[in-house]
């Protein structure tokens, strides 16, 4: 079986290191709001520096906690519960809108990071996908002679 406890660990570390990246990168972006003193379309520059500081904390919290599931996913090495998966999932859904949008913003190097990033989580879900239950088959009905199914 291909080595699924090292995916998830590595996809865990990297977001980790990611949200401490995005809180870092907030910090630096309030700091030079707050600096320039200027509004945009007359909002308050204290306001929007604000917004920044809670950004940074909620984003970086929020995949703090996706990498953090990834580890613990890794370390257990069995499929998780439905909540953790649709946590994962709406990790990797941010990844590939951020990767579009990164495109544009920051080039392709930005954009092949978040696409690796991606790829972890998804081969994470996927490698640790629960084992679908078999239903047993519905029991066939004899067909009677001249092809007709009995009423």
């Amino acid at each position: 079986m291909v080595a699924r406890r090292p995916i998830a660990l590595a996809a865990g570390i990297v977001l980790v290191l990611e949200a401490v990246g995005l809180v870092l990168l907030h910090m630096v972006l309030a700091k030079v709001m707050g600096g320039q003193r200027m509004s945009l379309d007359g909002l308050d520059p204290d306001l929007m520096v604000t917004a920044i500081w809670v950004m940074g904390a909620v984003f970086g919290a929020y995949v703090a906690l996706c990498g953090v599931l990834l580890v613990r996913l890794g370390v257990r090495d069995r499929p998780s519960g439905r909540a953790v998966r649709i946590v994962l999932i709406t990790c990797a859904i941010t990844h590939g809108v951020l990767g579009a949008v990164a495109v544009g913003l920051l080039g392709w190097g930005a954009f092949a990071y978040l696409m690796v990033v991606l790829g972890l989580v998804v081969a994470s879900l996927v490698l640790y996908a629960p084992e679908a239950e078999e239903e047993p088959a519905p029991p066939v009905e004899p067909v009677r002679e001249g092809g007709a199914a009995p009423a």
